[in-house]
């Protein structure tokens, strides 16, 4: 399939060039000057958790080779490249972690940040266990984070990254769906939860995108995308709720960020 070709080449690519991704780091992957010319920040999203073949370095940020930005940078043969995305991030965490990838120099910054900013991690567990009434409010408060407090988190973070790059084209990717209603799920949450999730992810990227325009930026919506490959279709691009593996549930898989991220990313840029 064309992204484990791809995957094949980033590979290469890391091997082969001075990526921040795989050299010494301080918190959160901050990368070395000189500045790279494509920088890749922000959450688990960006840096491919959910989609396997994990690159060596920091283990918790979980950098996955089948990435959105190892993609775009294998395609576009991007000589000078930093990948401080990671699991976890928020956007204080990019904030005052990430941002030293940047520079004057700097072409093309890419980010997914403000899932874990309102909660969404919590709010998908208390929904996979809690039952219906639980879920909703979790959702509810969520979506109370969006309104209060995730455009102003949001301002700085753009703000800053301007300052620090000012040539360089922004582009900021949204989120998918999570869910496919009256799909083939059979178990789990009923479509109410679901329809729930899936509209607080619709007023998020709302939030996201509307912060990023208006800082001159680019917002990449993916739920065309993913559109028919959500959890519960017939070939979901994003992983269920998982015991063994917590930490990949509903995130993207290998073919989520080479059919939905990358091709997103690559009109965008």
């Amino acid at each position: 399939m064309r992204h484990t070709r791809m995957a094949a080449c980033c590979s290469a690519l890391v091997l082969a060039t001075a990526c921040p991704a795989t050299a010494p780091a301080s918190a959160w992957g901050a990368a070395r000057t000189p500045a790279p010319g494509y920088v890749a920040l922000g959450d688990s999203y960006s840096s491919g958790v959910g989609a396997g073949d994990y690159l060596p370095g920091r283990r918790e940020c979980k950098r996955s080779s089948r990435s959105y930005p190892m993609l775009w940078a294998a395609a576009h043969h991007a000589a000078a490249f930093a990948f401080p995305a990671c699991n976890g991030a928020r956007v204080g965490d990019v904030l005052g972690g990430q941002l030293g990838a940047l520079g004057p120099r700097t072409r093309l910054v890419t980010l997914t940040v403000g899932g874990s900013d309102v909660g969404f991690g919590s709010a998908m567990a208390i929904c996979a266990l809690g039952g219906p009434v639980p879920c909703l409010a979790a959702v509810s408060q969520a979506r109370t984070v969006m309104a209060r407090e995730l455009p102003r988190s949001l301002d700085r973070l753009y703000s800053a990254i301007r300052d620090r790059a000012p040539a360089a084209h922004v582009v900021v990717l949204g989120y998918p769906h999570l869910y496919h209603l009256e799909g083939t799920c059979r178990s789990g949450l009923k479509d109410t939860e679901r329809a729930a999730i899936d509209s607080a992810v619709d007023r998020l990227d709302a939030v996201i995108a509307g912060r990023a325009t208006g800082h001159g930026f680019s917002f990449a919506d993916v739920r065309a995308a993913f559109a028919g490959h959500e959890i519960c279709s017939r070939d979901p691009w994003l992983h269920s709720v998982d015991p063994f593996a917590p930490t990949e549930s509903y995130h993207p898989t290998a073919p989520g960020q080479a059919h939905g991220y990358f091709p997103a990313l690559d009109r965008a840029s």
